[in-house]
């Protein structure tokens, strides 16, 4: 006797779901966030393999060309001293952007220490830590930044030199003037999670605080870590930038993408590539890591309402 209905027979195999297969599912139909993933991808690409493609040195003086505007020999132009604009640009992408994710990390590190600290054991030291968290909140970050750049950076740089030293002082102070609202985040997911069956049981069988907390709970809080990471990478380029159009960053020989439009500010009207350029670069990489931060904090949402499977 055969079965009337083959097909009812077999049993159709799916590939099991995943918390972070969703999230990628939901992640690609969000088309804006998509596009900033690509525009960063190629402008990571560019500014990481760029130079070894466009060989054209950085700190070649030609006053023949100077200010000159963009051509053949020179794409994006050339700045007062004849220097070429796109491989400056393709140079200091690395360092603008070196900055972000160090800045971005030094942030991260902060902000989910002291805020699983507040969050699983709560009481008077989540007080005392929360109460630390407002005070650098209130502190006027631009203000203060150029006060701790302008009273530490001889003596940074006496220390590690005048490039690496700059970079270390501006990755710390950046970062350590944005880790508030990770940390904040963090004490919110701990407070939620760490009353939940599985961190009881963790306890009952004798993890220590430690491992509860590394291991356990904080995976359960990476979704908004990782959104805050995301976004603070944008606005520590911003910084960067601020200080170096203010001149207080890297070496005027270094060119930061902040530290080309500090020295285009006397050409706007004769040269206005020279603002241009360096400002669009900027203007992207914020873009598009803002774009990608949404597009992540929706993916990593299940809740959304417009990306729900």
């Amino acid at each position: 006797m055969t079965d009337a209905n083959p097909i009812s027979s077999e049993i159709i195999q799916h590939p099991p779901r995943t918390v972070w297969g969703d999230a990628w599912r939901r992640f690609r139909r969000d088309r804006m966030a998509v596009l900033g993933a690509i525009a960063l991808s190629v402008l990571l690409l560019s500014v990481a393999f760029g130079p070894m493609i466009y060989t054209v040195p950085i700190d070649k003086i030609d006053f023949a060309q100077a200010s000159a505007g963009p051509s053949f020999a020179h794409p994006f132009g050339t700045n007062a001293l004849g220097q070429d604009i796109l491989a400056r640009i393709l140079w200091g992408g690395r360092i603008s952007i070196a900055v972000g994710i160090a800045a971005m990390l030094v942030a991260i590190f902060f902000g989910v220490f002291i805020g699983a600290i507040a969050g699983f054991y709560g009481g008077i030291l989540d007080g005392i830590l929360m109460r630390f968290t407002d005070l650098f909140l209130a502190l006027p970050q631009l203000p203060l930044l150029l006060l701790v750049v302008y009273l530490f950076r001889e003596q940074i740089k006496a220390i590690a030199g005048p490039q690496f030293g700059i970079f270390i002082l501006l990755v710390f102070v950046i970062g350590l003037l944005n880790w508030m609202s990770v940390a904040r985040l963090v004490r919110a997911g701990f407070l939620t999670t760490r009353n939940l069956d599985f961190v009881a049981a963790a306890r009952s069988l004798g993890a220590s605080p430690a491992r509860i907390i590394w291991i356990h709970i904080l995976p359960n809080v990476l979704g908004p870590v990782i959104v805050a990471a995301t976004l603070s990478v944008g606005n520590a380029i911003i910084t960067e930038s601020t200080l170096s159009f203010l001149g207080l960053g890297f070496p005027p020989d270094v060119p930061t993408w902040g530290r080309m439009l500090y020295d285009a500010r006397d050409y706007l009207q004769t040269a206005p590539h020279m603002a241009i350029f360096p400002g669009l670069a900027i203007f992207i990489a914020v873009l598009s890591i803002n774009y990608l931060g949404d597009g992540l904090r929706d993916a990593l949402d299940p809740q959304s309402p417009q990306k729900r499977l």
